[in-house]
């Protein structure tokens, strides 16, 4: 982030002091990461049953109801019809009424939880199915319900079968976001190292390693989860799997990688230091990554869906930035080829996904507030004039390209010259007549570091017409932008002024 320097009306006074610049860097940072921290992304997944293309529901809510009361009077008598009653019975109990009707039925959920541990494995499958289908209920009353069968699902993460592990860990995921006692109760059952000693002995097999970042992320999701899970999650080896999986697999697909994004991101928006991740390398791993899909943006190979792994990676590099040390970014970003990602995605999405471009557009000003070197990859891979042609974009994405041009120009006195040679001048004059505050006010500030680095910038700009977009300026309804353009004129400005008049009359 940057902040340029105070506008003064004592001449001989410029900018504030350098720890000032950084408390306001840090404020800033703090309000962006807040803002993805409030971004809530819990859902629910059901997984249907290798023989049926697509959910069934009942229409008739009576009829549903009904055959669910029957079918439990059923269940309690064991018989030979048992395995197929447990099948209709997840079939009926996606009626959301259904549900309601079964959990109210006495000693329902005692029924379910001793066929889910009996000695019949097809009707522990169909009985974990039942508790599935009620686990996807939008009444939140039912996952409460659910909690005296969570010991048993989170003991079988440790089974053989694939499929009745996957629906384990989804049904657990989709009790999560209904209840804060749902959370209490697994966490204290221990369902962090559940998940870790699942995904060790099942890493090889990507369809759980889905489910086990799908339910971890609805976990990290909680309003405590910093307090109460992270520091349990970081002691875990977790974080080691979830950073291995993040390549995509090119036969399995984006799946596995986008759930393990998100729960990289959870972890590092919750937490104001992230050293623990950064010593793991989790900064190195999400930019590489950032740089290769960034690299397949640019070629055009946009895979489906790839949008959703690129957006968390993004967050985790904006957001481990924030805890790296200066001295350590070139090793911990690695490649400066980063911008160059960077800016293919902005481009790529800015049409169609603009919040995608814009968080782009986040990373790139969090890592040129940081390091001379990725300003200086801006300007010699020429790919600032393709940020300059972003300034008329709405959205928040020419305010956040305004601020990594701001930072270029803040690292050295001959960026802001390269900067006015690229035609970030006649661009500043567009922006300078938009309606939008913020943008007027941050081109006044980018104005001003442009102008003091050199009497040619100044005269340039003057020459544009300049002069009479800040005199009008001196109008504006926002007393800030009329001090900064009187302080503009007064003490930088009009002594070019007679140079111009003289120039154009030559010319003439």
């Amino acid at each position: 982030m940057w902040r340029l320097n105070k506008v003064r009306h004592k001449a001989g006074r410029q900018g504030d002091s350098l720890e000032e610049f950084k408390l306001k860097r840090r404020e800033h940072e703090k309000v962006l990461r807040q803002a993805r921290r409030d971004r809530q992304l819990v859902s629910k997944r059901l997984l249907l049953n290798d023989d049926e293309d697509q959910p069934e529901v009942t229409m008739d809510t009576h009829s549903g109801e009904q055959d669910v009361i029957s079918l439990f009077h059923k269940l309690q008598r064991s018989g030979p019809e048992r395995e197929a009653d447990l099948k209709a019975l997840s079939k009926a109990l996606r009626d959301p009424s259904a549900q309601l009707t079964f959990i109210k039925q006495e000693n329902s959920m005692h029924l379910l939880v001793g066929l889910l541990t009996g000695s019949n494995a097809t009707c522990r499958l169909q009985a974990v199915r039942c508790l599935h289908e009620l686990s996807h209920s939008p009444h939140t009353n039912v996952a409460p319900a659910c909690l005296p069968a969570t010991p048993y699902l989170l003991t079988y993460l440790s089974g053989q079968s694939t499929k009745f592990t996957e629906l384990c860990l989804y049904t657990l995921g989709n009790l999560c976001p209904d209840s804060d006692a749902v959370k209490e109760k697994l966490l204290a059952q221990g369902v962090i190292p559940s998940l870790a000693n699942c995904i060790e002995n099942q890493r090889h097999n990507l369809a759980v390693v889905e489910a086990v970042g799908f339910t971890l992320s609805q976990l990290l999701q909680a309003k405590d989860a910093a307090k109460k899970m992270i520091p349990i999650v970081l002691a875990s080896s977790l974080p080691s799997h979830l950073l291995s999986v993040l390549t995509p697999d090119p036969n399995f697909g984006l799946a596995p990688a986008i759930e393990c994004a998100w729960c990289l991101h959870y972890l590092t928006c919750s937490m104001e230091d992230n050293r623990v991740l950064l010593a793991q390398g989790a900064l190195l791993k999400s930019s590489s990554l950032v740089v290769s899909l960034g690299g397949a943006v640019a070629e055009g190979n946009i895979e489906e869906g790839m949008e959703l792994l690129i957006c968390p990676l993004l967050r985790c590099v904006g957001n481990l930035l924030s805890s790296c040390p200066v001295e350590d970014l070139s090793t911990q970003v690695g490649d400066v080829h980063i911008v160059v990602a960077l800016c293919a995605i902005l481009k790529a999405y800015l049409q169609t996904q603009p919040a995608l471009a814009r968080e782009s557009a986040w990373v790139l000003n969090n890592l040129t507030a940081h390091s001379s070197a990725l300003c200086s990859a801006l300007l010699t891979l020429n790919l600032v004039p393709g940020l300059i042609q972003l300034l008329p974009f709405s959205q928040g994405i020419n305010t956040m390209i305004l601020r990594v041009l701001a930072n270029i120009a803040h690292k050295k006195r001959e960026f802001c010259v390269q900067l006015a040679h690229l035609g970030l001048l006649s661009a500043l004059c567009a922006t300078l007549k938009m309606a939008d505050q913020e943008m007027v006010t941050l081109s006044m500030d980018m104005l001003f570091m442009l102008v003091i680095s050199g009497p040619q910038v100044a005269e340039e700009f003057v020459r544009q017409g300049g002069l009479s977009l800040l005199e009008a300026s001196q109008y504006n309804s926002e007393e800030e932008i009329r001090r900064r353009a009187t302080y503009l004129l007064e003490h930088h400005l009009l002594s070019y002024s007679s140079y111009c008049s003289v120039d154009n009359t030559s010319n003439s």
